[in-house]
C-alpha cells in the first residue's frame, strides 16, 4: 500500500507487497523489493536499489549523495540486500567514482537509530550499528561485526567478521576478525568469546583462535613473525585461523592491536 500522501516518481519501481507510509517521497531510478517497509518521512533518492522485506523506518535517508568533496554530481549507487532492518533518522549514502561507484550492503543487517553509513563502504550480512555509531568512507566490514553505539570507525579501516566494537570507541586502525575492541582509541581485549560462542564455534576452534591471538597479539614476536609462525603451524587448518592470518597480511592501515 503507498499512502496518498507519500510522493513516488513514477520511474521509481516498486514490487508487490511494498508498503510506504505517510509523506515518504522516492525519486526516480530506485528498484524496491518485494515485501519491503517503509515508514512515514522517509527519503529514497535516486540510484538506491532495496531488496526484499526490508523494514525503514520514520525520517532515515537512504541513498542520498555521498558527503565527499571529490563528488560532482555523477551516477552512483546504493545497494541494499534483503531483510534489513534500519531505525529512525539512519543515513546510508551512495558511493563516488573513485571508491567504485556503489556503497553495498548485504542481508538480515540491523541499523540503530542514528547510525551512518558513509559512501563506498561495504557491509557484510548480519552486522549490527548501534545507536549513533559511524563509518567513514571506503570501509569494509565483515560478517556478523558488532559496532557499539556512539562508536566512529575511520575511513579506509576494515573491521573483522565476528569482532565487537564497545560504546565510544574510536577505530582508526583495521580491528582483526573474532577480537573485541575498546577505547577512545582502540586497544583489543582479547578475543569476542561470547560471540563466539553464540555463534557455535567449537572448542577446538576456541582453542586455535586463543593460541593464536596470543601468539599474534601478546608475545614477544613481531606480527610478521607471529604471523610465519602460525602459518606454518598445524593451527593454520582451522579456517577461521586462515581468516585471521589473510586479514593480518592484507592490512594497508595497520592494526589495531
Amino acid at each position: 500500500m503507498i499512502h496518498s500522501t507519500a510522493i513516488v516518481d513514477p520511474k521509481a519501481e516498486i514490487a508487490g507487497g511494498v508498503d510506504i507510509g505517510p509523506y515518504t517521497v522516492i525519486e526516480k531510478d530506485v528498484f524496491i523489493g518485494e515485501g519491503t517497509k517503509i515508514g512515514p518521512h522517509v527519503v529514497i533518492r535516486e540510484g538506491t536499489r532495496i531488496g526484499k522485506q526490508c523494514h525503514i523506518f520514520q525520517f532515515s535517508s537512504i541513498g542520498e549523495a555521498p558527503q565527499s568533496f571529490a563528488y560532482q554530481g555523477e551516477k552512483t549507487y546504493l545497494l541494499l540486500g534483503d531483510q534489513n532492518i534500519i531505525r529512525e533518522s539512519v543515513t546510508l549514502h551512495r558511493g563516488t567514482v573513485s571508491g567504485g561507484q556503489k556503497t553495498v550492503i548485504g542481508n538480515n543487517n540491523y541499523f540503530m537509530a542514528y547510525a551512518h553509513v558513509a559512501h563506498d563502504c561495504h557491509i557484510g550480512n548480519r552486522v549490527v550499528m548501534a545507536n549513533g555509531a559511524t563509518l567513514g568512507g571506503h570501509i569494509l566490514v565483515e560478517d556478523d561485526a558488532v559496532i557499539g553505539g556512539l562508536a566512529a570507525v575511520h575511513q579506509f579501516c576494515r573491521i573483522g567478521a565476528l569482532a565487537f566494537l564497545s560504546g565510544l570507541t574510536g577505530a582508526s586502525l583495521d580491528i582483526p576478525p573474532y577480537t573485541l575492541a575498546s577505547g577512545s582509541r582502540a586497544k583489543l581485549f582479547g578475543l569476542n568469546t561470547v560471540g563466539l560462542k553464540r555463534h557455535h564455534f567449537s572448542g577446538e576452534t576456541l582453542r586455535a583462535l586463543k593460541k593464536a591471538y596470543r601468539t599474534i597479539f601478546r608475545s614477544s614476536l613481531t606480527l610478521e613473525k607471529a604471523i610465519k609462525q602460525l602459518s606454518e603451524d598445524n593451527l593454520s587448518r582451522i579456517p577461521e585461523v586462515q581468516h585471521l592470518l589473510q586479514f593480518l597480511q592484507t592490512s594497508k592501515r595497520g592494526i589495531c592491536r
